[in-house]
């Protein structure tokens, strides 16, 4: 399996650990990533209309030059405005040919680009059953509230429901965790608005947050770098505005991947946090040095069987 890779500018600075933890559980799977060559920002939050089309468009048309039509992107905005743009481009020959019209140089997307986010990607093309397999430390009691936030699953599309996702969810159970369902786990952080109105993100992070914490949850796991800075690092004022201690390690989902199956926590990234993740490092390791310590007192109560 072999996709070309848009890490987009989060993961090559505020998330690095993002692109740490994609590239090494995607390589632990077999599964190859083929960064784009000279890739640029495909617009976040800011470039809007006709201007968010261009720019995802270039990179949708230098994936084609690279002789790929599969795009991963991780972050949920990137991969939001690429496919948005993919599926404009295949909406009609003359769409195609006005957008191919104003690309730089001798760019073109003759192809239909598809566009994929690497949670949906392992679901649909790798398959759980295949990620089952290849567990060996499983998350077993850790209880996670799977958050989805506003663009991954919007507009509407084919991968899964907007208001009641479960993609994450699935993926959870596979790895051994046990999923804390919560009713915020769609709604939005207020990650666009951190720096701008960083009161309003304390606020709706701080409901996200809290609603996780009261269902029993000792974890949070995402697949959105906007939302990452919002309940990560925006946690102590979310805190402050809950009246409430949170503390909440939030981990992306191939972070969690990384550890259940048995990638080193350094490859992960999981020492790039606000909010510490040693508690959930320390539960996954107790948990798998029982399991060993049980087979081995298994092994060795059957060779005594044997003796006797």
């Amino acid at each position: 399996m072999r996709y070309a890779y848009y890490p987009g500018c989060s993961l090559q600075s505020g998330a690095k650990e993002y692109d740490l933890s994609t590239r090494a559980v995607f390589a632990k799977l077999g599964i190859e990533l083929v960064e784009i060559a000279d890739w640029s920002c495909c617009g976040a939050v800011h470039a809007e209309g006709r201007a968010n089309i261009n720019l995802s468009a270039r990179n949708l048309a230098l994936a084609e030059v690279q002789g790929m039509t599969t795009i991963v992107a991780p972050c949920s905005g990137c991969y939001l405005n690429l496919r948005r743009a993919a599926k404009t481009v295949v909406s009609g020959k003359k769409m195609r040919q006005q957008i191919n019209a104003e690309l730089p140089g001798e760019l073109q997307i003759t192809a239909d680009i598809e566009v994929l986010h690497p949670l949906y990607l392992l679901i649909e093309e790798y398959g759980l059953e295949k990620i089952r397999a290849q567990v060996t430390h499983p998350l077993t009691g850790l209880r996670v509230a799977s958050y989805y936030g506003c663009m991954l699953t919007r507009p509407k599309d084919r991968f899964d429901s907007p208001e009641k996702p479960k993609g994450l969810d699935e993926l959870m159970r596979v790895l051994g965790a046990e999923v804390v369902a919560f009713p915020y786990q769609s709604k939005c952080c207020g990650g666009a608005l951190a720096i701008s109105h960083s009161d309003v993100t304390a606020k709706l992070s701080g409901k996200v947050l809290g609603s996780a914490q009261e269902r029993g949850a000792e974890v949070v796991t995402l697949g959105c770098p906007m939302c990452h800075t919002a309940l990560d690092l925006y946690q102590h004022k979310a805190e402050r505005a809950l009246k409430q201690t949170l503390d909440l390690p939030i981990l992306y989902f191939t972070q969690l991947m990384g550890l259940a199956l048995g990638i080193d926590e350094e490859q992960l990234g999981l020492n790039r946090h606000i909010v510490s993740t040693a508690p959930v490092v320390a539960r996954v390791s107790e948990e798998a040095r029982k399991r060993e310590g049980d087979k081995a007192r298994k092994r060795e109560g059957e060779k005594a069987r044997v003796v006797v």
